[in-house]
This record gives C-alpha cells, sequence and structure tokens, in this order.
C-alpha cells in the first residue's frame, strides 16, 4: 500500500505555497487538501478528526466511546516532543495501558505520529530508554491543541514544542520520500544531557540542536560541541536549527534557520 505523509517544506516552497512566516506555517500544516483547495485550517481539521474518528479508528479498534478517543488524540498533542510513558497517559486518558498502547500502535501506522527511539551509545551514564513522542504535522497539533490562530500561537507554552515538532517531522518526510525508512534518533542521560536528533551517516551521527528562537547565540554551539566531544570520532560537524533565517558556518557547526530548511536538508546518507 502506497502510503503519503503531508507535504514537506521544500515541496511546499518549489509550489510557492510556503507560508510567509514560521508561525503560520506551523498553524497551517502541510496536508495536501490546505494547499490545493479552497479551504481553512479552521474547517478542514474538525472534518479530517471527525472523518479519522469516525471511520478508520471505529473500523481498526473498535472504539465504543470515541470521546476517549479524542481525548487520547489531544492529550498526545499535549505531548508532542516529550518522552513516552504510555503508563501516564493511559491514566491521564482513563483508559488502560494496554489501550494506549494499541491506539498508540495505529497512530504511529497510519502516520498521525513519530516515535523517536532513543540511541544505545553509552558513556558510562545512564540512558533515557523511552521513545519520545512526535505529531507528523504541525497543524493537526495546534489543532488538537485548541490554537485557532498565529496570535494565540506566538505566546502559546507550546510553541517550542511545535517548532521541534516541525523539525523532526521534516527529517522523517525527507528520508521517507527517499524511499527510505526513517532511521532517527535521540539522545538523552538522566541528568537531562541531550541530543535533540541523531541522524546516521554510516558509522557516523550528525548530533543536531532544534531551538525556536529566532536569535542566534553563540552558547548554543557550546553546549552542542561539548556533548559532541562525547562521541568521539562517531560524532559528524554538529547542526543547530533554528527559528530564524539563513544558514552558514560558525565554530564548525552548521546553523539552519527554518526557511533554509526547507531545501538545505539532505536524507541521512546510508
Amino acid at each position: 500500500m502506497l502510503q503519503l505523509l503531508p507535504f514537506s517544506l521544500a515541496e511546499l516552497r518549489e509550489g510557492g505555497v510556503l507560508p510567509a512566516t514560521l508561525d503560520e506555517t506551523m498553524l497551517r500544516g502541510c496536508y495536501p487538501p490546505l494547499y490545493d483547495r479552497p479551504v481553512t485550517p479552521g474547517d478542514w481539521f474538525p472534518n479530517y478528526v471527525s472523518t479519522y474518528l469516525e471511520r478508520d479508528v471505529r473500523q481498526l479498534l473498535a472504539v465504543r466511546d470515541l470521546s476517549l478517543f479524542q481525548r487520547f488524540l489531544k492529550m498526545c498533542a499535549a505531548r508532542s516532543g516529550q518522552l513516552l510513558n504510555l503508563s501516564a497517559l493511559a491514566g491521564d486518558c482513563g483508559i488502560s495501558h494496554v489501550t494506549a498502547r494499541e491506539w498508540m500502535t495505529v497512530l504511529e501506522a497510519s502516520y498521525v505520529v513519530y516515535l523517536l527511539r532513543p540511541h544505545h551509545r553509552n558513556f558510562g551514564k545512564r540512558l533515557v530508554k523511552m521513545p519520545k513522542l512526535y505529531f507528523l504535522d504541525t497543524g493537526l497539533m495546534a489543532y488538537l491543541l485548541g490554537i485557532r490562530d498565529v496570535n494565540t500561537l506566538t505566546t502559546h507554552a507550546s510553541r517550542g514544542a511545535l517548532f521541534e515538532t516541525l523539525v523532526v517531522s521534516e527529517w522523517v518526510k525527507r528520508q521517507f520520500n527517499a524511499g527510505q525508512v526513517a532511521e532517527l534518533y535521540f539522545w538523552r542521560d538522566s541528568a537531562g544531557h541531550e541530543f535533540d536528533l541523531l541522524i546516521p551517516q554510516g558509522n557516523q551521527f550528525m548530533p543536531v540542536e532544534i531551538k525556536s528562537g529566532s536569535t542566534f547565540s553563540s552558547d548554543w554551539i557550546a553546549a552542542l560541541r561539548k556533548l559532541s566531544a562525547l562521541f568521539g570520532d562517531a560524532a559528524l560537524p554538529p547542526g543547530i536549527v533554528y527559528g530564524g533565517d539563513g544558514q552558514y558556518e560558525r565554530d564548525g557547526c552548521r546553523v539552519v534557520g527554518w526557511q533554509a530548511l526547507a531545501h538545505s536538508l539532505e536524507p541521512a546518507a546510508q
């Protein structure tokens, strides 16, 4: 069966329909109907969620109480960019751990969410073993969070998570569109030291830090290079994706703004 993800930023840019600002892009998302039909996100997302609930989920899982599943979706949206603790999620939704796992499996199989697995590389540290949960479309995530306009998004507590979700989903789409199984990781130890993304390239990894701020800070590079040193020869020059503009090299680190993300990232080499 052919599976298609939402448009990538590169596809929107090539089609001349990439929204002008980052917040507009995150609010609208990348589902094709929002770009090839005269429909607004406020009209399309309620219909999409309703159709998804009433048709796909009911058939796949025989869900009796659809309001419970809708609550599950909203709670997942609130956790995008966070470690996935299924037991806690199940408890917050009033469902069993088994049910939460089944529902999460369906969301993942239908490309609503992506589970970013932790890399196992150990430097004598206790590593986090839970995956991180990401939506594959920020527009759907924003809708489920109750964000309906750019002004609300700009000051929303989840704006950083939306940006991180946008960046991770772009890498997933790049690999997927190249006919590859998405092979992406994060790395975090029990002290909270973390690489937001590890991009495999052969036997090495490109560490990536994701920052939603629009103004570059040299502190980002210092912290990233310190962590990169843990990987030794296995680490490629690190990268930073941030909410500003442009792309450039700074102290051996590749810095990429959100619009450059649309045309400067290539699928990871195999």
